[in-house]
């Protein structure tokens, strides 16, 4: 969001899904969309079939390989280097779409003059791709229209992760796709309501619609709306809060639908900062590993369990339906949250039920304005819908961008290196992923037996030089260490990742992977470096 915003005036998937079946061009960077987005990556197929040409930028030879016109294995970490590399060539080549440049965007004559720090020379270097096939990979982009880029956390888990989706966002600009039918800038939501929570205000700077916490205005209108006085002050990020309840200044978290001692970035400060808090309620549905550590568990119904809406990755709210009963105590969240609110005297949390909360929704967010539960029917609508009587918006940016000037940014940037690098003591580079089977902590998935069989257990992934080098064969348990921690897993001799580099899943609470990573930041958005992590591997004996 924090990237978009500054490039778009707007942090949302420009485009839908069913538009990506008509691109011309795909670039798929940092994102492995077979696994992890299965039903958007047959779209990608799709548009493959028809003759599209797909780009793949990965450091890992991912499935989606094997329907790519062009695969840019780049070093962890090195996109900021590889996308404005590829700008440099558009630029220098005289392949930008100047006329929309002219019309729809500015600051072009400072992103140009970052370009100047991005030859082929210094790109290739420091991605490790050929600089023929960046050529290849910018003409390609910048001549087949439309384009359209996908990227998901492979992009944003960096301590550059802003930088590199404004890099995404100058690559889009550059070549005119934005704003158009098949084009635009796609990030992947990595969960189902990612996008409705933070439309819900669901982030510590904004009210619901990215109504801005700073501005007296925003603030007056919720005051109004909810009869209350409101903080001017920003709250802390999911990150910052563990920090903060480590350090004390946090003394009580309530913790709804996520399982952080397997999620978050050293997850044993996570651990130790949930020990240190003095009143810890985990509200889920099913008891994970951090609601183990909870002094209240609050048992929530499941989607199939209630009524309610979520808004998926393009934009599209959509109404589900309550189809069985939920099981002994298990109530919807919203029915919690307002009875905990009620019972500690608080007013405006007596709704009769969702149809209510979205009346709200649609009073206090424009975008939602024209969204009812009544108007969702079975296909939803996609926001911005300001009014009873708008259709909903496929696509972003088709007249003018969300900005205050209207225009499309151009943004100036630099290469920063990650915040670890192989050394000596800890020569390889770890990095994350996901499997088909399973999903983010497992604590739904793995109750399936079915997905259980095809998947029970965490594999480290490892290039044959490497275990070659090391000693190490496939299917043989090792330790891998980190400066943070160590976990026990077996090993995965493949091809998939380059030498010098590891993967892993963070599904199993047997090998905890992220007890690994590193919870380093990005200064803007506070996210944590979870994609490039330094470890050594040594032998269980």
């Amino acid at each position: 969001m924090a990237g978009l915003v500054t490039s778009f005036g707007s942090g949302a998937m420009t485009n839908s899904i069913a538009e990506i079946s008509d691109a011309s061009c795909i670039l798929a960077i940092g994102t492995n969309t077979t696994v992890a987005h299965p039903v958007i990556a047959l779209r990608v197929k799709e548009a493959v079939r028809r003759g599209a040409t797909l780009i793949v930028a990965n450091p890992k030879e991912i499935d989606l390989c094997r329907f790519a016109g062009m695969f840019l294995r780049q070093k962890p970490g090195s996109d900021v280097a590889l996308l404005m590399g590829m700008a440099r060539v558009i630029v220098d080549e005289g392949l930008a779409d100047e006329a929309f440049i002219e019309q729809r965007c500015e600051d072009f004559d400072a992103f140009k003059e970052s370009l100047e720090a991005f030859d082929l020379d210094f790109v290739e270097q420091t991605t490790g791709v050929p600089r023929d096939k960046i050529v290849e990979a910018a003409r390609c982009f910048a001549t087949s229209k439309p384009a359209a880029i996908l990227y998901a956390m492979g992009i944003t888990q960096h301590i550059h992760g802003t930088d590199n989706v404004m890099a995404v966002a100058n690559l889009a600009l550059l070549t005119g796709n934005v704003g158009k039918p098949s084009s635009g800038v796609n990030p992947l939501r990595g969960q189902n309501n990612v996008q409705g929570a933070c439309d819900m205000g669901a982030l510590p700077n904004v009210y619901p619609g990215y109504q801005k916490v700073i501005l007296p205005e925003v603030r007056e209108k919720f005051e109004k709306a909810w009869g209350c006085s409101l903080p001017e002050s920003v709250g802390l990020t999911h990150t910052e809060i563990f920090d903060a309840a480590y350090h004390g200044k946090i003394k009580a978290i309530y913790l709804i639908g996520e399982n952080p001692i397997l999620s978050e970035a050293n997850a044993n400060h996570v651990k130790e900062a949930i020990d240190k808090t003095e009143f810890l309620v985990v509200q889920d549905i099913f008891m994970t590993e951090t609601a183990e550590l909870a002094d209240v568990v609050l048992p929530a119904a499941a989607f199939a369990e209630k009524d309610g809406t979520f808004t998926n990755t393009e934009r599209r709210v959509q109404r589900i339906h309550k189809a069985v009963d939920s099981p002994g105590e298990a109530k919807p969240d919203c029915w919690i949250t307002s009875q905990i609110a009620q019972r500690m005297g608080v007013a405006g949390f007596d709704f009769a039920g969702p149809a209510e909360i979205m009346a709200e929704i649609a009073s206090l967010t424009p975008a939602y304005g024209g969204i009812s539960y009544d108007r969702l029917g079975n296909e939803g609508l996609q926001w911005p819908c300001p009014t009873p009587d708008h259709p909903g918006t496929p696509f972003l940016h088709g007249a003018k961008f969300a900005a205050p000037s209207g225009k499309g940014r151009f943004v100036p940037l630099e290469y920063k290196p990650s915040a670890e690098t192989a050394d000596e003591k800890y020569p390889l580079i770890l990095t994350t992923d996901r499997s088909l089977f399973h999903f983010h902590t497992a604590t739904m998935t793995r109750k399936v037996a079915g997905l259980e069989a095809l998947d029970d257990r965490e594999l480290l992934k490892i290039n044959p030089a490497d275990a070659t080098r090391l000693g190490v064969e496939h299917g043989q348990t090792v330790r891998v260490a980190s400066r943070r921690g160590k976990m026990t897993v077996e090993v995965d001799v493949t091809d998939v990742c380059p030498p010098g580099v590891v993967s892993a899943t963070f599904h199993f609470a047997e090998s905890p992977t992220n007890e690994l990573t590193n919870s380093a930041l990005d200064p803007v958005a506070k996210i944590p470096e979870t994609k490039v992590c330094a470890v050594r591997i040594e032998k269980v004996s």
